[in-house]
């Protein structure tokens, strides 16, 4: 008792961020508020301010992106690096090597090098394509905010062996709020090697995806699967039927495509039908969703941006018996190396 009513006052304080775990936070789990509309109004007021942010955003944003983005909840960029200059960039960041992290999830190993200011002077390609006003734009654009994204060189390594499944591959949403994630692939991407995978228009709060939030949020937290009751939602097929939303689809690219997407749009990482390693450009932003305003986000500025993810590390190595630590240091890489 003495510790509820300690933390009493922080769960209250994370419904106005993006706090949205079922499990963690009993206000958020809470069947008895649910069933009166609390997550329903902070999906509701999140996609409102969402939408207010981006229509301040939209003019900067090349209009066939911004059209094909507001459709399905993401853009495919074919040859967004000039194909003159793209063998260059791609040959240039397979061989950094660098100091790496991995994180295995079922039968699949994701390895992770930040994009840090030793790469960026290393590679001034890299820098000037991550500074393109027209990228930016765009990331701004999905993320609802004018914040800098984390950068990543990311690897998936695919059929590893092991029993668990990889929990990627299921359909899910990242969270109850809009946010951005990019990928670059610097190979070619089949369907046998677990392509990117959406369901085009999910993104959008219809009154059916509503009734789905309202439903979801009366489920005891502690009868569905861990990543549901953490605020990761996983969907099946008559869930999207009945959300009148179209099977998801597999985005089978070339080499040099960039695809951005908002992850509260349902989407997964295709199943590998073979072992392998896919690398990517990987980007990734997530801001609190009941900010009214564009910027103000200290840690965009130049300087900080490109150090975050080593920060975040070394933070979470710190704290790892209080917040965990997934992802592991295994030694100095370059992306196309073996796991």
């Amino acid at each position: 008792m003495i510790r509820k009513a300690l933390l009493a006052p922080l769960w209250a304080l994370q419904l106005a961020t993006g706090a949205k775990s079922f499990l963690d936070n009993p206000l958020i789990g809470s069947q008895r508020l649910n069933r009166r509309g609390l997550h329903v109004a902070r999906v509701r007021l999140a996609d409102a301010i969402c939408q207010w942010r981006r229509r301040r955003l939209a003019s900067r944003v090349r209009s066939d992106w911004r059209e094909a983005f507001d459709r399905d909840g993401f853009v495919a960029i074919p040859d967004i690096v000039p194909p003159a200059e793209f063998a260059a960039l791609r040959a240039a960041v397979l061989g950094y090597e660098a100091p790496a992290r991995e994180m295995r999830q079922g039968d699949a190993i994701t390895r992770r090098m930040a994009i840090d200011p030793d790469m960026l002077r290393a590679i001034p390609a890299l820098r000037r394509l991550l500074e393109r006003e027209d990228i930016v734009a765009l990331f701004h654009y999905v993320a609802s905010y004018r914040i800098t994204p984390l950068h990543y060189v990311q690897t998936i390594v695919s059929k590893i062996g092991g029993n668990e499944p990889d929990p990627q591959e299921v359909l899910h949403a990242d969270s109850f709020h809009s946010s951005l994630k990019s990928w670059l692939f610097l190979n070619p991407v089949a369907v046998e090697d677990g392509p990117f995978t959406y369901v085009p228009g999910s993104h959008r709060f219809t009154p059916e995806r509503m009734a789905w939030e309202r439903a979801r949020s009366l489920a005891n937290p502690r009868a569905i699967d861990r990543l549901s009751a953490r605020g990761s939602p996983r969907i099946g097929a008559p869930e999207l039927e009945a959300m009148k939303l179209p099977p998801a689809r597999s985005l089978e690219v070339a080499a040099n495509t960039l695809v951005v997407a908002d992850t509260v749009g349902f989407h997964a990482r295709g199943p590998s039908l073979r072992s392998g390693e896919r690398v990517e450009l990987w980007s990734y932003a997530r801001r609190n969703p009941f900010l009214p305003w564009l910027a103000g986000d200290p840690s965009s500025l130049p300087g900080i941006a490109e150090r975050r993810v080593g920060l975040v590390w070394r933070v979470r190595d710190r704290l790892e018996k209080q917040i965990g630590q997934p992802w592991q240091p295994v030694g100095r890489r370059t992306p196309s190396e073996p796991g």
